[in-house]
C-alpha cells in the first residue's frame, strides 16, 4: 500500500535565480540586484527615535491587535491620505503584511467553513495562491485585463459560490497597474453580491504615479464603505521597514476583531518597539515624500535605458517596479533575464508571477542611486555597441 504524500513546498521562486546570480556577479563592476523589491534606501529618522525610546516596551508582551497609539496613527493617516473616515477599532497590527496574505485565507475558512475558494489575480505576488494552499483551499486566478485589472467578468458562477475571499492589488505588483475609485468599487461590489470578504493589498499606494512620472492621489478599496472589505497596508516600502516588519489592516470592524482574536491565540504579536515606531512613521509625510521622489527619478533615468535594448515597460506608470517585455516580437522572461545577467543585472523572470506573466521581467528600482548608475551604464554601452 503506497502511503499518501503531504504537501511538498515548492522552490522559492527567488531560489531558482542561483545560476543567473553566479553569471552577473561576474560582470565588470559586479552584481546589481534588482530581482527583489527589498529597500535600500534609509531609515527615516523618525522611526529610528521612536525604536531608541521604546526599547522599554520589549520587556512586555504587546497587544496582538495594536497598541491604542499605532491603531490611532493608521486610522488618522488613513484620513489624511484618503480622506477615508476609519475607526481605531476596525484597525489591527500585523507582522509585516506577507504573513497576513499567507495567514488570511485559514482563519476566514475557520469562519466560513462551507467555502473553499481564493480569487486572486493572474499576475500577481505569488503568496495569494501560495496562503490558498497553505490553508487546504482552493486557489483560482482571475484574469485580468488590457490595463492589468481584475476582469471578474471572467469568474465562472461555480467559482463565485465557493469563493471565500477575493484578493486585488492596486497599485499591482509585478505590472505598476494604478486603479480607479470605480474599478475599486466594482470590485467591493462584485465581492458583496457573492458574499465573498475582499482584500485590498495596498502597500504600494504611496507610489502610486501618472504616465509622466508625477504623483497622483492614490484610490483605496475602504472609500467603497467597510462592510465585507479589508484594506492590507505594510511600511516595508513607504518607510523602508521591510526588516522591522510592520503592517497594519483596516476595513470591516467585525473582520478586523474576529482575525484579532485568532490572532491572539496564535501569538501573532508586532514586537512592541516596532509598534512604536510604525505609529511614528504613519505620522510623518516628509520621508514617504523623499521616497516618493527616489523612485520617479529611477524611473525617469531607467526606461530610455531599457528601450533602447529593446526592452519596453509594458505595465502602469505606478510602484517601483519595471514590467519588460521584447518590443520586436516573442518575449520569454528567462531570456530576457539571462540577457541582462550578462551585463551584471538581475532580475525576476515573469513567470514567477503567473503562468500569464511568461512573457515579461519585472525590474525592482529597490538599488541605490549609485548601483543603478552602474547597471544602467553597462546596459547603455552595450547598446551603443550593438
Amino acid at each position: 500500500m503506497t502511503a499518501r504524500q503531504g504537501f511538498v513546498p515548492p522552490p522559492y521562486p527567488h531560489d531558482r535565480l542561483a545560476d543567473l546570480k553566479a553569471r552577473a556577479e561576474q560582470a565588470d563592476g559586479g552584481l546589481v540586484d534588482a530581482s527583489v523589491g527589498t529597500p535600500v534606501d534609509p531609515l527615516p529618522e523618525v522611526v529610528a527615535v521612536a525604536m531608541a525610546e521604546s526599547t522599554p516596551e520589549a520587556r512586555g508582551y504587546p497587544p496582538t491587535i495594536g497598541t491604542p497609539s499605532l491603531r490611532d496613527a493608521a486610522a488618522t493617516w488613513i484620513v489624511r491620505r484618503f480622506g477615508v473616515s476609519v475607526r481605531p477599532e476596525a484597525v489591527m497590527a500585523c507582522i509585516g503584511t506577507k504573513e497576513m496574505v499567507a495567514s488570511l485565507p485559514r482563519f476566514l475558512s475557520l469562519r466560513e467553513p462551507g467555502r473553499d475558494t481564493v480569487l486572486y489575480p493572474a499576475v500577481s505576488y505569488p503568496t495569494y495562491a501560495m496562503g490558498a494552499q497553505l490553508a487546504g483551499l482552493r486557489a483560482v486566478p482571475v484574469p485580468l485585463d488590457d490595463e492589468w485589472h481584475l476582469d471578474l467578468r471572467a469568474v465562472a458562477d461555480a467559482d463565485a459560490e465557493r469563493a471565500l475571499l477575493l484578493w486585488v492589488n492596486e497599485p499591482g505588483n509585478p505590472t505598476g497597474s494604478t486603479a480607479s475609485p470605480p474599478h475599486l468599487a466594482a470590485v467591493a461590489a462584485w465581492a458583496r453580491a457573492h458574499g465573498v470578504v475582499v482584500a485590498s493589498d495596498e502597500c504600494y499606494v504611496e507610489f502610486t504615479f501618472d504616465a509622466a512620472g508625477g504623483p497622483v492621489p492614490p484610490a483605496t478599496i475602504l472609500d467603497a464603505g467597510p462592510h465585507g472589505v479589508l484594506a492590507v497596508h505594510s511600511l516595508s516600502k513607504r518607510s523602508n521597514m521591510a526588516g522591522l516588519r510592520a503592517g497594519f489592516i483596516a476595513g470591516d470592524t467585525e473582520l478586523v476583531q474576529y482575525l484579532g482574536e485568532c490572532r491572539k491565540h496564535a501569538g501573532l504579536m508586532m514586537p512592541g518597539p516596532v509598534q512604536a515606531a510604525a505609529a511614528a512613521a504613519l505620522g510623518d509625510d516628509l520621508h514617504v515624500d523623499t521616497q516618493r521622489t527616489r523612485y520617479a527619478e529611477r524611473r525617469r533615468a531607467a526606461l530610455p535605458v531599457f528601450a533602447s535594448r529593446g526592452l519596453d515597460h509594458a505595465g502602469g506608470p505606478s510602484t517601483f517596479y519595471l514590467w519588460l517585455r521584447r518590443a520586436d516580437g516573442p518575449s520569454d522572461g528567462w531570456d530576457i533575464a539571462a540577457e541582462l545577467a550578462e551585463t551584471g543585472l538581475l532580475v525576476a523572470p515573469g513567470d514567477f508571477y503567473g503562468p500569464d506573466a511568461a512573457e515579461y521581467a519585472r525590474v525592482a528600482l529597490t538599488v541605490t542611486d549609485a548601483r543603478l548608475a552602474v547597471a544602467l551604464a553597462r546596459l547603455g554601452d552595450v547598446a551603443v555597441r550593438r
